[in-house]
């Protein structure tokens, strides 16, 4: 790495190489790092991504497309199956990616731009000059050097360790974080151009357990549950086994991983002196599903975008770096953001059998476009009954 760049980008994640991608290709010299020793491993995702969102960005890669999914398929905790054809699915159709070639894919696009990319390279600690970041400090090859930036982003994730360094709140609440396990599984019987969520307090309670083709008999196999649910006996891993006992048998685990999703409402302010936060750092998860890929690259793009103009125009302070923090939350990206977060409080306090009610009902509507919205506006019209339910939602509606 050199000893200065333009703008500093701490995480290789899709959000981290979409701001060096953007930034690089109007003219900024910048630099990446990872903490890790290759580019997308290991993988902690379920890597689904609507196909109109991975659009926005750039030409769908065949090389990173496991599966095209066209339907999605919510499974009620009695059972009942409820499919979701193209016309309902909205983002929810669109691809599994291989999520290993994806990611290098991402970072390699910034590298062409021009961005300079290290890999097994830390961040230990801010650079701070009255009270502004100014770069980090970065270990690699068993040494610490300081790397000086004029705008530093940190993408590093859940844990946001860099963002907490710099003087910023990013703690989640216990019962705002899902603890997640997940299989790579193959030998197992799927339908290979769906997807499949359970849903129920037996098999993931505040959460969900998917299924994610990877190919003919092969999928991403994992389970989600709020962590203020996680004991012993009750842990995520517990929850995982007892479906995959149950559902594949005789499948066999080639791979698994372990990690966490934010749920929580995003930071109350994404941006300080120096610094701008993105992607699951800056608590920009879906609240509902926990998909992350899009608001990463959404808020990544726009990181890049907002600190060339910022540099471009001399000023770097927290003040000027706020056209990012707005330039989000007014997104279309932001508004569902806010209105999901409303709605998913009101879904942890559905029983299993109000569950079971609301899928039913889903199930006899004709809606030519799915979404959250639509679905809980639909279940009015037609079950008025069900206004007394959803009385928690009439806010959003």
């Amino acid at each position: 790495m050199k000893p200065e760049y333009d703008l500093l980008v701490i995480g290789g994640g899709p959000g981290g190489a979409l701001a060096a991608r953007t930034a690089a290709e109007k003219g900024l010299r910048v630099g990446l790092v990872e903490k890790r020793s290759a580019i997308g491993v290991p993988v902690r995702c379920a890597e689904g991504v609507g196909r109109d969102l991975i659009e926005e960005f750039m030409e769908p890669d065949p090389s990173w497309i496991s599966a095209e999914i066209d339907r999605a398929v919510l499974v009620a905790p009695d059972g009942y199956r409820m499919t979701l054809e193209p016309s309902m699915a909205g983002s929810e159709v669109g691809y599994v990616l291989d999520r290993k070639r994806f990611d290098r894919d991402l970072v390699m696009q910034a590298a062409d731009a021009g961005a300079d990319v290290q890999v097994r390279a830390r961040a230990v600690a801010p650079i701070m000059e009255n009270g502004a970041v100014a770069g980090a400090r970065i270990e690699a090859n068993g040494a610490v050097e300081e790397v000086r930036a004029r705008v530093t982003v940190a993408a590093d994730g859940v844990e946001s360790k860099f963002a907490r360094w710099c003087g910023i709140d990013t703690a989640v609440p216990l019962a705002e974080i899902e603890t997640c396990v997940q299989y790579l599984m193959t030998g197992i019987e799927i339908d290979p151009a769906a997807t499949v969520f359970y849903l129920g307090n037996e098999v993931a309670p505040e959460g969900y357990v998917w299924v994610f083709p990877k190919g003919e008999r092969t999928a991403n196999v994992g389970v989600g549950i709020s962590g203020k649910k996680c004991r012993d006996g009750s842990r995520p891993l517990d929850y995982l086994n007892r479906f995959v006992k149950e559902h594949f048998p005789d499948g066999r685990v080639v791979e698994w991983v372990i990690g966490g999703v934010p749920v929580c409402q995003p930071l109350e302010r994404t941006v300080a002196d120096g610094l701008v936060i993105i992607g699951d750092a800056a608590r920009v998860a879906d609240p509902i599903t926990g998909g992350g890929i899009y608001n990463a690259m959404f808020t990544g793009r726009l990181a890049g975008q907002t600190a060339a103009d910022a540099i471009a125009r001399g000023d770097v302070s927290a003040n000027a770096l706020m056209t990012y923090d707005h330039g989000w939350r007014e997104s279309k990206l932001g508004k569902s953001l806010e209105r999901n977060y409303k709605i998913k409080e009101y879904f942890l306090t559905l029983s299993d059998e109000k569950l079971n009610r609301l899928i039913h009902s889903i199930s006899r509507m004709d809606l030519s476009k799915f979404s959250v919205l639509n679905v809980v506006t639909e279940l009015v019209k037609h079950d008025p009954s069900l206004l007394l339910e959803l009385r928690a939602l009439r806010n959003i509606l």
